[in-house]
């Protein structure tokens, strides 16, 4: 073994142990999300924003306090409302009356993690804004140019179900997003455990009075990760080998969004890039240095579904995004999906497209 392959693999290793102790953290306080969690580490790997889809109460909020905590990152959260200017988010330039001259403001965006909290309730202008800074990780105030910290990850949630007062994301801006995860209520057990673990939260005595503890009160401030662990994880991405085959068959779904006729409008390119660079992130996490058909699988709803548009003949027939993506990923031998958004291990699938090793 070379002492690359050596460093690599004790790179690996390390952010393997890394990963493991990310994730328990988080467990303390949010129950039953696991495919969540491991979506947003995908995204803080690759660097790559994240929308999250839900109903209000599935804990998005929570889960990005905890992931920030949990490796030392500055987190900040805006609510976007109708009433939102991007001055806002971005910071602006404050007149100082005592010597007639301006000095910046910066806004929350300077930040590590930025919980975008129902994006669609602002208008189409804020939306641009955070977008651009989101695409060219800078921010123009006044004249000046500013760097936004790094790393640097945009979590914006959307609710699926209440339209009254809200603008629609367009094409163009979801397609910047690298992941859009669809959550899903909790099981019954899952349900079950959250409600013994806020029985034990109790109050927090303040001053000479009292207020009931809530989830957030349950996180722990003592990083479990540092920013190294973090850009060594990063780093260790990027050795996750992708062969020949693998790229083949991206490129071949990708392609297919374009080409089925219910679809009218398929895929990017940035679709394809955002799929190997998630698929690499999921095989680290997963504990392997290659990539195979499985995070293809995975991985592919939460690529491809937000940037695809059927017709309106598809839309009259009753036919969905999510239908037409199964219909695709079957032609490639993928398995039924799990209600969660994992693939069941079946044989048959295994086989059906080549393995993506070399």
């Amino acid at each position: 073994m070379t002492s690359q392959s050596s460093k690599s693999a004790a790179r690996t290793e390390a952010t393997i142990r890394f990963l493991d102790a990310v994730r328990q953290r988080v467990a303390t306080v949010v129950v039953g999300q696991e495919i969540v969690v491991e979506r947003l580490l995908v995204s803080l790997f690759t660097g790559g924003h994240i929308l999250l889809q839900g109903v209000p109460g599935i804990a998005k909020t929570l889960l990005a306090a905890a992931l920030s905590r949990a490796i030392a990152l500055q987190f900040a959260r805006v609510q976007f409302t109708i009433d939102l200017l991007p001055s806002d988010i971005l910071g602006s330039e404050i007149l100082d009356q005592r010597n007639n001259t301006f000095h910046v403001n910066k806004g929350p965006i300077f930040t590590n993690l930025l919980l975008a909290d129902e994006i669609n309730r602002a208008a189409p202008k804020v939306q641009g804004a955070l977008l651009e800074a989101m695409q060219e990780r800078k921010v123009t105030i006044g004249k000046e140019t500013f760097k936004l910290p790094a790393p640097f990850l945009v979590i914006a949630t959307q609710n699926p179900i209440e339209q009254s007062g809200t603008f629609e994301l367009p094409e163009a801006q979801l397609d910047r997003f690298m992941l859009c995860h669809r959550l899903q209520y909790l099981t019954p057990e899952h349900e079950k455990e959250v409600l013994r673990r806020n029985l034990q939260l109790g109050v927090r005595r303040e001053e000479q009075g009292a207020i009931a503890r809530t989830e957030f009160d349950a996180i722990q401030h003592e990083p479990v990760g540092s920013r190294e662990d973090l850009v060594q994880a990063m780093e260790a991405v990027h050795d996750v080998h992708v062969s020949e085959t693998f790229l083949e068959h991206v490129v071949e779904i990708v392609g297919r969004t374009r080409r089925h006729a219910a679809v009218a409008l398929g895929c990017s390119p940035r679709a394809g890039i955002a799929l190997v660079k998630s698929a690499r992130a999921r095989a680290l996490i997963r504990g392997r240095d290659y990539v195979v058909p499985e995070d293809l699988f995975a991985l592919a709803e939460d690529c491809l579904l937000h940037r695809m548009r059927l017709n309106y003949e598809a839309l009259a027939d009753g036919l969905t995004t999510a239908r037409v993506l199964e219909e695709l990923l079957s032609d490639l031998g993928a398995p039924k999906p799990h209600r969660n958004g994992a693939v069941a291990p079946t044989a048959p699938a295994a086989t059906a497209v080549p393995a993506a090793t070399e």
